[in-house]
């Protein structure tokens, strides 16, 4: 036995466009139809009381005949499949009003006076302004306007041509000229109608397509991020113990010969974790998980960071920086600023062949303008709207990994939202650039509530380091790489894969008298297990005195939010030994 099932096509244009007609007439039927009825027994009624003929009450009793009108649209509202059948319903009605224009172009023939001029003008009068009034309410249908208002107009014609005196030919020809005028300004208004309706479904068609193709970017763009995110992920694991191991090697091999080639690699280490990390700020910031912390921040300590930064960096190129020492003090969050200067400042040396950067602060009334400016490449106004967008590079087509992956700007941009300082940016190729960050003032304060962390100095004299350290990670080169440095700065520490390894390692720990201090975690373990989870459920089971430490590699918004929200220290692979170590004495 076979079954079929109805498939149901898409409408088209016609189709829509005829459904919303057909809805539109009959939505105002019973209103048409109990204001016609009205009409026909006001008329009916007068006629009769001047004239007494009986065929005028047969002539109401045919109007008022429950045939015409009532089965039409109880019909309609009781049919389900009445939207996919707007033709058949288009012909019904459009018969319903053939009918009732037939009955009114029957009253002048039956009983159009011949000797009452003042009954004439009455009828006249009624049958144009129920012709009128009528159009306006059939006007959606064009087959429906036609028949109602010929059938009606023609009969009256008929009716004055037949008395053949020059009056009613007079009045017969001015119905004519009223007929032709009804019908032009109907269907005028029935292409009005139409061509609303082809409007309005041209600009849901036009809304639908663009909400499927928001939700093609949309996927599009979280399958991106996925990607990355894993990308980012899986590269920091293995740059991670590369850093690791290289900051043993270079502490191991200082002061001899072959100390400047560990120096080497890990400048080319650090330079791609720079750029890791500059992908990992980009997520951070879209994902909401950067909280600015608004404070006085004193420009001067902030300027001497700039220049222990990057003079080492200008002097290499043959370039100038000068941060010029400012007593002024701003509101802003000092990590973020910094951040936020450090990508304008680098990008300025970046694009700087010859001359240099210049880092001022200027007061203006209850703002602070700090003017990053170069005498570099300079930028086209072309692009200047473009600068801020992910990866965008001027004049770097074959994407030199020299100047950077292109997203310094971008970052820049998201901070300046995130702090609220306007970036301004005014620049002429071949003259340079330059950029102005818009600050509010602070009053001044005799000393900084804040150090740098990006100056990379690391001081054990800043907190102890804790004297035994568990490390919960599932990769093999990432422990022997902690391990290694750990050990080197005389810190009793082991390495375990799993939570069940870790609480047996705890435990024992704790048997023997020596606990461990710190519990250093990865947020990915093997098997997909929740690393985050792993190291708060240890912590709640051996005390607080266990002080945890995230260390990962995830970059995907979702993760760094729930991070965030656990409120546990956390470092971002790959990190480099000192910020490790700071972490741990802290």
């Amino acid at each position: 036995m076979t079954t079929s099932t109805d498939r149901v096509e898409p409408a088209t244009p016609g189709e829509q466009i005829l459904r919303e007609q057909v809805a539109s007439a009959f939505a105002s039927i019973r209103t048409a139809a109990l204001t016609d009825r009205a009409v026909a027994v006001a008329f009916s009624a007068t006629m009769y009381w001047k004239l007494r003929d009986p065929i005028i009450l047969a002539w109401l009793a045919l109007h008022l005949s429950p045939a015409l009108w009532r089965p039409l649209w109880v019909a309609f509202a009781q049919d389900s499949r009445a939207r996919s059948r707007s033709a058949l319903w288009a012909r019904r009605y459009s018969n319903a009003i053939l009918m009732i224009s037939c009955v009114w172009g029957l009253a002048p023939l039956l009983y159009l006076p011949r000797d009452d001029p003042q009954l004439t003008a009455l009828m006249i009068v009624v049958m144009m302004g129920t012709c009128a009034t009528g159009a306006l309410s059939v006007a959606a249908l064009r087959p429906a306007l036609i028949r109602f208002i010929a059938p009606m107009m023609t009969g009256l014609i008929i009716a004055l041509v037949l008395r053949a005196d020059l009056i009613s030919l007079f009045l017969a020809a001015c119905c004519a000229a009223f007929l032709a005028t009804t019908l032009k300004y109907a269907h005028q208004q029935h292409r009005v109608l139409t061509q609303s309706l082809v409007a309005r479904f041209e600009k849901e068609a036009l809304a639908n397509q663009l909400s499927i193709q928001m939700a093609a970017t949309q996927r599009l763009s979280e399958e991106k991020t996925r990607f990355f995110a894993a990308a980012s992920h899986d590269l920091r694991q293995p740059l991670h113990a590369i850093a690791l191991f290289g900051a043993v090697l270079q502490k191991e091999l200082q002061g001899q010969e072959c100390g400047r080639h560990a120096a080497s690699l890990m400048r080319a280490v650090t330079s791609l974790a720079n750029s890791l990390d500059a992908m990992l700020d980009v997520s951070r910031l879209d994902a909401g998980v950067t909280v600015r912390v608004i404070q006085p921040v004193p420009l001067n300590t902030l300027f001497q960071s700039l220049n222990h930064l990057f003079s080492a960096w200008a002097s290499e190129n043959d370039l100038e920086l000068r941060l010029r020492a400012s007593p002024l003090w701003v509101r802003s969050d000092p990590q973020l600023l910094q951040r936020l200067l450090s990508n304008l400042v680098e990008n300025a040396l970046k694009y700087t062949v010859k001359g240099g950067v210049l880092v001022v602060a200027r007061a203006r009334g209850e703002q602070v303008w700090i003017d990053v400016r170069d005498t570099g490449v300079g930028i086209a106004a072309e692009h200047l709207e473009r600068i801020f967008e992910e990866f965008y590079q001027v004049d770097n087509p074959g994407r030199d990994r020299s100047q950077g992956l292109g997203i310094g700007l971008s970052i820049v941009q998201r901070l300046s939202r995130l702090l609220d300082h306007p970036v301004q940016v005014r620049s002429r190729p071949g003259c340079g650039s330059l950029f102005r960050l818009v600050l509010p003032a602070a009053a001044g304060m005799e000393t900084a509530a804040w150090q740098s962390e990006s100056s990379g100095r690391f001081r054990l004299g800043a907190g102890r380091l804790p004297r035994r350290v568990l490390i919960l990670d599932d990769e093999t080169n990432v422990q022997e790489a902690m391990l290694a440095l750990l050990r080197s700065y005389s810190v009793d520490a082991d390495a375990v894969r799993d939570e069940l390894q870790a609480g047996k390692a705890l435990a024992e720990a704790v048997e023997q008298g020596r606990p461990y201090e710190a519990l250093l975690c990865d947020y990915r373990l093997a098997g997909g297990a929740d690393g985050l989870d792993a190291g708060l459920r240890l912590q709640s089971r051996y005390g607080p005195a266990l002080r945890l430490l995230l260390v990962t590699g995830e970059t995907a918004p979702e993760r760094l939010q729930r991070v965030r929200d656990s409120r546990v220290a956390v470092l971002f692979k790959p990190v480099g030994a000192a910020t490790l170590m700071q972490a741990l004495a802290d």
